[in-house]
C-alpha cells in the first residue's frame, strides 16, 4: 500500500504493567477473534446482496482480494498499535454495538424487496413526501446507497451504522478511528481544545473521539436533522456537546473558531464544486496553525492497486459523486484552498490525510 508520507509519529509511553500486559494479551486475542469472524460472516451477507444487486458484475479478481486481506490485517495492526501509544482507551477496541445491530436485521429483510426494486428502477429519488425539499442542495436529495429515505428520516438515522458496518465487514468504526491519532497530536498543547465534526451524521466518530479526549468542547454539524438527533441521544452523556443543523458549504461558525476541524467520509458524497465550498469553510473556521483530520475513501492515486474494487462500489450502489472523487486528489484539493499537508496515509479501503491552516 502506497501513501504520499508517513504517518504521523506517536508519543512514546512508559511499559505496561505485568497485570496491564496480560489483560492486553487478553484483549488483543478477543479483538482478533471477533473481527475475523466478523469479517468472514458479514462478507458472506455483502457477497449474497451484491449477486442480488448486480447479478451480472464479476466479483473482484483473486489478487485484489487477497490484498484486500493484507490491508485488514493492517487496519487491525494499527488499531491495536494506536491503542498501545496511548491514542484511545482499550475499551474502543470490543465497542461495537452488536446487540443493538442485531435488532435491524428483520427490519433489513422486510425492507431488502423495496431496496432491490429502487434499484432496478432508479428510483434515486425516492424520498420522504412530507418533506419540503427545497430546504436542501440539490445533490442532497437522493438515497443515496439506494438507503430508505436517504438521509431524511429517524428511520434511516437508525439503520445507517448497522449497515455500513455490514458492508465493511466490521471495519467502519476502525476506519473511522484512525483519524484519531492526528486530534490528540494536535491538541496536547491546548487544555481545552474546541473541535468540529463537519458532517457528523449519527455522531459514531464523536463517539468515538470523545472517550480519547474528553476535555474538548465539541461541536457537531450536520444537514440532516433527523440523524442529528440520533447523534443527540447517542451522545447525551457528553457534557460540552453543540450539535447544529446547517449546510457545510456555509457554515454559522465565526472565522478561526477552532482548534481542530475532522471530517470522515463525507466528499465522495459531495459534487465537485461543493468539495472545494465545504473545503474552503474548514479552512475558513480553523484557527491559524489549527489541523484538519480527513478521513474517506481511498482514491486513484494512493491505491491504484485496488482501483477495481473501489469502483465496484459505485456501480452496485447509488453514489453519483464517487467515481469523480477517486481521481479529484484530496491532497491537492486541499492545497487549492490553503492548507499544509502533512500527511497522508491509507487504511484498508478508506485514507486520513492531516492538513494544517498555515500560522
Amino acid at each position: 500500500m502506497n501513501a504520499t508520507s508517513q504517518a504521523v509519529k506517536p508519543r512514546a509511553l512508559e511499559p505496561d504493567s505485568l497485570w496491564e500486559q496480560l489483560t492486553g494479551g487478553l484483549v488483543r486475542t478477543r479483538y482478533r477473534v471477533q473481527h475475523d469472524h466478523l469479517a468472514r460472516s458479514f462478507s458472506l451477507l455483502v457477497d449474497a446482496w451484491h449477486h442480488l444487486m448486480a447479478p451480472k458484475l464479476a466479483g473482484p479478481p483473486a489478487d485484489q482480494i487477497e490484498l484486500i486481506e493484507r490491508r485488514f490485517d493492517a487496519l487491525l495492526e494499527a488499531d491495536l498499535a494506536n491503542v498501545a501509544q496511548g491514542y484511545y482507551p482499550r475499551e474502543l477496541l470490543l465497542q461495537l454495538p452488536l446487540s443493538q445491530y442485531l435488532r435491524c436485521i428483520p427490519q433489513v429483510l422486510l425492507e431488502a424487496p423495496r431496496v432491490l426494486m429502487r434499484s432496478q428502477k432508479n428510483r434515486y429519488d425516492e424520498l420522504p413526501e412530507a418533506l419540503d425539499l427545497s430546504a436542501y442542495p440539490r445533490y442532497y436529495r437522493r438515497n443515496f446507497h439506494w438507503q430508505t429515505d436517504g438521509w431524511l428520516s429517524d428511520h434511516s438515522a437508525r439503520m445507517y451504522d448497522m449497515a455500513v458496518e455490514v458492508l465493511f465487514a466490521g471495519t467502519a468504526d476502525i476506519m473511522r478511528r484512525m483519524a484519531i491519532p492526528p486530534v490528540i497530536e494536535a491538541t496536547r498543547t491546548i487544555e481545552r481544545p474546541r473541535i468540529l465534526d463537519v458532517a457528523c451524521g449519527t455522531g459514531r466518530f464523536l463517539l468515538q473521539l470523545q472517550k480519547a479526549l474528553p476535555n474538548a468542547k465539541y461541536f457537531g454539524l450536520d444537514l440532516s436533522p433527523f440523524y442529528l438527533r440520533f447523534a443527540s441521544q447517542q451522545l447525551r452523556h457528553v457534557a460540552d456537546l453543540s450539535l447544529v443543523s446547517d449546510n457545510a458549504e456555509a457554515m454559522p461558525f465565526a472565522d478561526a473558531s477552532f482548534d481542530v476541524v475532522t471530517t470522515i467520509f463525507l466528499f465522495h458524497e459531495l459534487p465537485r464544486d461543493a468539495r472545494r465550498n465545504v473545503a474552503r469553510e474548514m479552512f475558513r473556521v480553523l484557527k491559524p496553525g489549527g489541523r484538519l483530520s480527513f478521513c474517506d475513501s481511498a482514491q486513484r492515486h494512493e491505491s491504484a492497486e485496488i482501483g477495481a474494487y473501489l469502483e465496484r462500489f459505485a456501480t452496485i450502489y447509488h453514489e453519483p459523486y464517487y467515481k469523480s472523487y477517486l481521481k479529484d486528489t484530496v491532497e491537492d484539493l486541499l492545497r487549492e484552498v490553503g492548507f499544509e499537508i502533512e500527511s497522508a496515509t491509507a487504511h484498508l479501503v478508506s485514507k486520513v490525510v492531516v492538513a494544517r491552516r498555515p500560522e
